[in-house]
This record gives structure tokens, C-alpha cells and sequence, in this order.
């Protein structure tokens, strides 16, 4: 199902002119090699750009379209007009004895396949090519002043490309594009078969080419379709042969998976798992839309607003001027580095609306009452993850996994992972009861979905009248907190840091105690500020009047912990917004 549809993306990439032609491919160039009419090498062209990658700005190699290059796991093979130094000039950064062994292998590939494919060419620059190959002689390249002072930039593994001046670039030669073509085309027929994307008879693809773009993963790439071992063969079919792809079939889904992971606008990671998403009609506008919806940017929430407000009223979605069809097939696919491979943490399909309506349900449930200086509306995906996460760590990458199943659970309506619950509570524990706007919108949106909390839309601020016992408790320890905090305004440490864990899960441990200390700072308040004894009173009196038994639970369970930490969460925004109404 994954290879077929992106085998049909692949055809819609095609139409619109955004994918490469079956014998070539997108490579990352760094550098190009410049020719004389004589082949001898002239200088060297940096053909790296400046890219913004967050707040820093970085220098990365251009993605061009070059021949289609081949699959390497070990052993020499060289590429044809685009390749690393060891194969176009037989250096490497390495000069020990076994180093200069192994690029003399690579550059003796790469020679006889360039003279071997242009052998019957005529043209100024594949001629140029020839004669570069015949004449270069790599004992002798650290001694050319040009190799000499870019030695270190030409060996860092970046692919490297021909050229005859800026603008004349080898792979964008005539001649050479229909010999290459040509030699493509007549190359040796491998194993046919029924292939299992397509249904039809092909031939069938022995090695499937590397998918690049996915952190963590080789910098070469890494298979998404791979077999090495005897025990993946069936009925003595070594390699791929066991699991018929045709190259055609092949070349489709290969082509169309890297060019969704080299476009970083529209591709997201979320911890360890890189996310790509396409729609069956290829527009690029649905990308957007699905992108603004898992991760809303702060200066567009209410961009994200008006869309979510057209859902619910079933209304055409509408981005950048364009309507979008929300019956078509949406598909999303997450994919995490494991070694020489990939390993896909989930894919989905849906419609298009579907997965638009999930996540505006979604954000329903997420819907908080939130401090006065907080501008987001919607919380992303990643910043729901970022709040299971010490704050204070190096490292703040989630845990592996749990990125992918909350945005499964996202899209398809279904329960979050309880992971993440019981991560944001232990969370909230090692910090003494840090409950902010993103901790209690998770709690909220998860009990709500997961414990089936009916009542929960109506605890997006604080419910006065709520009788349920766990939340009445958390806004009575607030309150607690709160008298403390009153009598001793510069105390640095309040009863949470010390006791919120405690009446989190086991109450009656607690708050007798609790009780007993209010006493003795309501009589402090009474010498120091008399007035505000009287709403402390009122307060104490309505929040334990909501509690149908007087005697304090043993222990909550996970449920009742969740509504606890609302009820506190509430209690603290409420006492907030009065001082800000003041």
C-alpha cells in the first residue's frame, strides 16, 4: 500500500513537471569540477548555497538533476558525471597507503565507465570529459595547487560534477543526456516478473536505491526496501527477487519519497520520526494546509482559526485562493533511521476532510483557559511532546515512538498513546506541580478521549460547580497555596514544592496537615490584612462545600489525578485573571 501510492504520487509529480525521468535522478552537489577543451582541470566552482536552519544559517550543497546513480552498500561503483572525490579524482581525505589503494580502485571505475559510455561521442564537452579521465593521474593530484587548496572542502563526501565554465554543466549536455539515455535504456535486462505495486510483468528490480533526507539515518541513505540475508529468501529467491518490485514500480516510489523529504517546508520531524504527507491529487496546497494543522505557526493562529471554523461548518477549504477537494485520499507516512534501513512508524490514509476534522476535534479537546500573555491558540504536536520533556535538559528530544503515535491518534480520531498522559504527569511530579497552559490542555483532551470524560468540554476554566472530588481537591490545595503565599509573600519555597506530589495520589496523608498550617496563616492574614481574611473564608467555605464526604480519599487513581491537576491548574488561572481584572 505505501510503495503503490507513492508509485501514484510519483505520476502526479511527473505531470507537473516536478519529478525526474526514469534514468535520472536529484543528487546534492557541492562542488563542480572545471574543464578546459583539453580536459586538464582549470578550477574548481562552489556550488553550495546559504540556508536558514532555524536561528543559524548554514551552507548546504544544491540538489540537481543528474544521471541516476547507484546503490552502494560496499564494494566500488562508480556513478556516471556525478560523484564523490574518491571516484572523480581519486583522492581521499586519508592518504595512508590502504586509502590511496581504495580511491585508485574508485577512480579506475569511474574512468572506464565515462570512457566506456561516451566512447562514440563528439562534442566539445564530452570530449572535455574523455580526455580528463585519460590524462588525470591521481598520484599526482595533491601536487596540483587547485586540489591542493580545496583539499579538505573536495574530500567532506559532497558529490562533485563536470563543467565547462558557470553556466556549460556536463549532465545538462545534448549529447551526453542521449548517450546517457540510451545507455540506460540497453542496459542489461535483469529477472522478469509480476510486480507487486503495479500487477503488471517488468523487470524486476534487484537492488532499490537509497532514500536520503532522514536524520539519523547514513548520510549516503538508507533503504526503505532492502534484503541481505538468507533468511529473507523464499522459494530460493535471493534479494529483492522474494518480494517482486518492478524498476519501473521501483524508480516511482524512490523518486517521489525523496523529493518529500527534500522539501523541508512541507516535511516535519517529530522526535525521532521524520513525517512526509501528500494528497492523491499531487497539490501542493494540501501539503500546506495538513502542515499548519500539526504544527501551527505563532504568527498564523488565526489562519488555522478561519480553516478550523470551515470544517465545522462543513464549508470548502480554502487555502491561498485555491478550493481543495476534502474527498480526496490524504495519505501520511512516518518514517525513523534504523541502521542501514528504515523503519516506517506508521502510515495512514484517509480523506483529506477527515483527517482536517480529527484535528480540529482535536483541538477542541485541547481548548484552555491560558495565561493573558500567552499568544497561541493551538498547541502542535511537537510542543504537546516538548512538555513531556525536563525543560532543563540537553537533550530534549520525546520518546522514541510516542511521536508517532500521537500524531496517529490525531488524524484518525483514535485515543492518544498513554504514554503520553502518564509522561506529562511524571513530568509535572519532578517539577513540584508545574502545571502550565500545554500540561493541562493534554491532561484535559486525554481524559476526555481516552476516559471517555463526557463532562470535560465544560472544564476548559475553572467550574465552580463541579462536585467531582479529585478536581474539588485540586482547586482546595491551590487554595491552600494561595493563603500561604499571602501570609508569607516572600517565601521562596510554598507547600507545593513539598506536598503537591502527596495530595496528588494519596490526600488524606496530606491535607489534614495542610489544614492545620492554614489555620495558623489565616491568623496572620487576619493581623496583617483583614480584608482579605473574609474571601480566603468565602472561598474555603464554597471549594469544601463541593465535597460530599468529609473524609479525604486514601488514593486517587490515574483519572483522578489528571482531574486534580485541572482543578489546581484552574483554581491558580482564576485567582490570575482577578489580579489582571484589578
Amino acid at each position: 500500500m505505501i510503495l503503490q501510492a507513492l508509485a501514484t504520487y510519483y505520476e502526479k509529480l511527473a505531470e507537473m513537471g516536478k519529478a525526474t525521468r526514469p534514468g535520472w535522478c536529484t543528487a546534492k552537489v557541492s562542488y563542480a569540477l572545471n574543464l578546459t577543451e583539453k580536459g586538464e582541470l582549470q578550477g574548481i566552482i562552489y556550488r553550495k548555497k546559504k540556508e536558514e536552519r532555524g536561528k543559524k544559517t548554514v551552507e548546504v550543497a544544491v540538489p540537481i538533476t543528474v544521471p541516476e546513480m547507484t546503490t552502494r552498500s560496499s564494494g566500488v561503483s562508480a556513478n556516471f558525471l556525478c560523484d564523490n572525490a574518491k571516484y572523480m579524482l581519486g583522492i581521499d581525505k586519508e592518504n595512508d597507503e590502504k586509502s590511496r589503494k581504495r580511491a585508485q580502485e574508485c577512480f579506475e571505475a569511474a574512468r572506464e565507465k565515462h570512457l566506456s559510455i561516451l566512447k562514440n561521442a563528439q562534442g566539445k564537452m564530452a570530449m572535455a570529459v574523455k580526455r580528463f579521465f585519460e590524462n588525470w593521474n591521481p598520484e599526482k593530484a595533491f601536487e596540483n595547487p587547485i586540489i591542493r587548496d580545496r583539499l579538505e572542502e573536495l574530500t567532506d563526501g559532497g558529490n562533485l560534477i563536470f563543467c565547462m565554465g558557470i553556466q556549460e554543466e556536463a549532465q545538462k549536455d545534448e549529447e551526453i543526456k542521449s548517450i546517457w539515455e540510451k545507455s540506460y535504456l540497453e542496459a542489461e535486462s535483469g529477472d522478469q516478473g509480476i510486480c507487486l505495486v503495479t500487477g503488471k510483468k517488468g523487470e524486476i528490480a534487484r537492488i532499490h536505491r537509497v532514500i536520503k533526507g532522514v536524520p539519523g539515518a547514513q548520510s549516503s541513505g538508507a533503504a526503505l526496501v532492502s534484503f541481505n540475508a538468507h533468511a529473507f529468501e523464499s522459494y530460493e529467491k535471493s534479494q529483492s527477487y522474494n518480494a517482486p518490485v518492478s524498476k519501473e514500480a521501483e524508480f516511482a516510489y524512490t523518486t517521489a519519497l525523496n523529493f518529500l523529504l527534500s522539501d523541508r517546508e512541507y516535511s516535519m520531524q517529530i522526535g525521532d520520526t521524520m513525517v512526509v504527507f501528500w494528497a492523491e491529487s499531487g497539490r501542493d496546497e494540501c501539503r500546506k494546509v495538513f502542515w499548519l494543522s500539526a504544527n501551527p505557526p505563532k504568527d498564523n493562529q488565526k489562519e488555522i482559526a478561519s480553516l478550523f471554523e470551515d470544517i465545522k461548518e462543513h464549508k470548502y477549504i480554502n487555502c491561498d485562493e485555491e478550493i481543495l477537494d476534502p474527498k480526496q485520499k490524504f495519505y501520511i507516512l512516518g518514517i525513523a533511521p534504523n541502521a542501514a534501513r528504515l523503519s516506517v512508524r506508521f502510515f495512514y490514509q484517509d480523506s483529506f476532510g477527515n483527517i482536517l476534522n480529527n484535528f480540529s476535534l482535536h483541538y477542541q479537546r485541547m481548548n484552555m483557559v491560558k495565561p493573558s500573555w500567552e499568544q497561541r491558540e493551538f498547541l502542535g504536536i511537537w510542543s504537546m511532546l516538548y512538555e513531556t520533556v525536563n525543560q532543563k535538559s540537553k537533550d530534549k528530544t520525546p520518546v522514541p515512538n510516542m511521536a508517532a503515535m500521537v500524531l496517529r491518534s490525531i488524524v484518525s480520531g483514535g485515543q492518544y498513546p498513554q504514554s503520553l498522559y502518564l509522561d506529562t504527569l511524571m513530568r509535572i511530579r519532578a517539577e513540584q506541580g508545574e502545571v502550565n497552559w500545554g500540561r493541562a490542555s493534554i491532561i484535559k483532551a486525554f481524559l476526555i478521549q481516552n476516559y471517555k470524560w463526557k463532562e470535560g468540554e465544560e472544564y476548559m476554566a475553572l467550574n465552580e460547580e463541579s462536585k467531582d472530588t479529585a478536581y474539588v481537591l485540586g482547586r482546595l490545595f491551590f487554595a491552600l497555596e494561595a493563603v500561604q503565599m499571602e501570609a508569607n509573600p516572600d517565601i521562596k519555597a510554598t507547600i507545593r514544592d513539598r506536598y503537591f506530589n502527596s495530595a496528588c495520589t494519596a490526600p488524606a496523608s496530606v491535607f489534614p496537615v495542610l489544614f492545620r498550617l492554614k489555620n495558623s496563616h489565616m491568623k496572620k492574614i487576619e493581623r496583617d490584612k483583614g480584608s482579605s481574611k473574609k474571601y480566603y473564608e468565602y472561598l474555603f467555605t464554597d471549594i469544601t462545600g463541593k465535597l460530599d464526604d468529609i473524609e479525604f480519599p486514601a488514593q486517587l487513581t490515574l483519572k483522578e489525578q489528571g482531574k486534580f491537576i485541572l482543578g489546581y491548574y484552574h483554581q491558580k488561572q482564576k485567582k490570575y485573571e482577578k489580579r489582571e481584572e484589578k
